[in-house]
């Protein structure tokens, strides 16, 4: 008869399936840590095994009767080990907290010069900021020694630099499609944090040889908390931590030079901090300024020149000329000063515009001086004409005037004696002689032109075509007028006339 056998169960790393033991023959003891050995056995047969992280996703193998391929994306992982032990720290406190001062290098790579902007004195740039630091409570055994790198979730968790741009109006991290922040640590601690920044800064300028000038401009980086006796900060490579794209170009300037500097910065509340300082200088281009200023202005006082080869009498075309010619200049100057900030020094395109606008406004005073001086000559030339308009070669108290253009030499040619003989007596008569042309016929005006005409000894005054008037002025009181005309003579005074009217003298030889 076959006596009762029992049955030891196995799993896990234990191969032997059943093991067949004659209990009626083992003490009580011996069954007992039998079975305890047993019960642990199934115990450690059920633990999840333990497995080295190697950064790949454990799989398990699928079974050779299940042949489809499993989805890879819906195996969930088991939780990886921590090397970063972030939550063990406090990284509220800079590294070396109450040592000395913890060194933090800097490089920039400068991607674009956005714009420049003149009339609110600031730059815009697009750069890569890259920070170098050590960490010790960031390190992490490795046997590659391979660094790992972060996105800017991790950024939140750990310490570090508080950077900030002084003189900045405005600045930005640049978010899409996700933050562009980059942390790589290193398993000895060392820490690269780089992140994409655009930042528009001052830029003090100087305008005074505006438009061939050149502004120096400078983008400063500083601690904002900490000062130099615990954070220092330091171009990393020296000039070469500096890196421009060479690409970079701007339209009215030409990028002459990069270069890094460094210095303390002191605050009388807070202490002395480490700033540095990425300079550039930038010379601008004058091909634009001499299209836009220069020529059109130079065109206008040109232009304004014309108006001197116009006819004075001809107001509305010189009025239109030099008022066109001014309201140019001005907008010219608006134009100018409206991209430039309101400064309170005198620029250069300042001096050439309105120098310019002087020499134009000064021709239109120029005709308004002109028209003015022939109005005031004309007045007078029209009064004298009144009063004495020709005076041909008579005495003062006898004279011939003419209503007509005459000048001294006609007059003096037409009388034909000397100034002696013209008049006689004692009584000096006035003799004003009136000169219309007429509408005779040209052979009346040949018979006419041999006519001589004599009134009281006074020799004749040969005229063309013309009816003459003779005057003769006696005692006061006494004025006789004589008109003669190509038909007949007609005397007419004011009293009494004792004389008959003389006919015409027969024509001289």
């Amino acid at each position: 008869m076959v006596k009762p056998r029992g049955i030891c169960p196995s799993g896990g790393y234990w191969k032997a399936a059943y093991c067949i033991i004659d209990t009626h023959k083992m003490p009580y003891f011996t069954r007992l840590i039998l079975f305890l050995f047993c019960l642990m056995v199934l115990v450690e047969s059920r633990k999840p095994r333990r497995k080295r992280w190697t950064g790949h996703l454990e799989m398990s193998k699928p079974s050779h009767s299940y042949n489809k391929n499993l989805d890879v994306t819906k195996i969930q992982a088991g939780k990886p080990q921590q090397l970063l032990r972030v939550d063990e720290h406090d990284f509220t406190m800079r590294p070396a907290f109450g040592g000395p001062a913890i060194p933090v290098g800097v490089d920039v790579q400068v991607e674009s010069l956005d714009s420049i902007s003149e009339v609110d004195m600031d730059f815009t740039m697009t750069l890569y900021l890259r920070h170098y630091w050590k960490d010790e409570r960031l390190a992490f055994p490795s046997t590659s020694n391979k660094s790992m790198t972060f996105d800017g979730r991790l950024v939140k968790k750990i310490w570090v630099p508080d950077v900030f741009f002084v003189h900045s109006k405005r600045s930005f991290i640049h978010d899409t499609t996700t933050d562009n922040i980059m942390l790589r640590v290193f398993p000895d601690g060392h820490v690269l944090y780089s992140m994409r920044i655009t930042v528009t800064a001052m830029c003090n300028m100087d305008f005074s040889h505006f438009p061939l000038d050149s502004q120096t401009c400078s983008l400063e980086l500083e601690s904002y908390a900490y000062t130099d006796e615990d954070l220092m900060l330091y171009w990393k490579n020296g000039d070469e931590s500096l890196k421009t794209d060479e690409k970079i170009s701007l339209s009215q300037f030409l990028i002459q030079k990069f270069h890094t500097t460094s210095r303390l910065a002191f605050y009388s509340s807070t202490g002395w901090y480490n700033r540095l300082y990425i300079n550039f200088t930038l010379h601008r281009h004058i091909f634009f300024f001499l299209l836009q200023t220069y020529f059109p202005a130079t065109l206008m006082v040109m232009l304004s020149w014309v108006s001197f080869w116009i006819d004075h009498k001809a107001v509305p075309a010189r009025v239109s000329l030099g008022i066109t010619t001014v309201l140019t200049m001005s907008t010219i100057i608006t134009g100018v000063n409206a991209s430039m900030p309101r400064v309170s020094y005198i620029k250069a395109v300042d001096i050439y515009l309105w120098v310019s606008f002087v020499f134009v406004f000064l021709s239109v005073l120029e005709y308004a001086a002109v028209n003015y001086l022939t109005t005031v000559q004309e007045r007078k030339e029209r009064k004298l004409r009144d009063k004495f308009p020709c005076v041909c070669g008579m005495p003062h108290s006898n004279t011939m005037i003419l209503d007509g253009s005459c000048s001294e030499s006609e007059a003096n040619s037409l009388s034909g004696n000397p100034r002696s003989h013209i008049l006689t007596e004692e009584r000096q008569d006035k003799i004003v002689v009136h000169l219309a042309l007429g509408s005779e016929s040209s052979a009346r005006k040949k018979r006419l032109l041999k006519s001589q005409y004599f009134l009281k000894g006074s020799k004749a005054v040969q005229e063309t075509g013309m009816d003459i008037h003779w005057r003769t002025q006696g005692p006061v009181g006494h004025v006789p007028h004589t008109r003669w005309s190509s038909s007949s003579w007609t005397t007419s005074n004011s009293t009494s006339v004792s004389e008959e009217p003389r006919g015409p003298p027969p024509s001289s030889p």
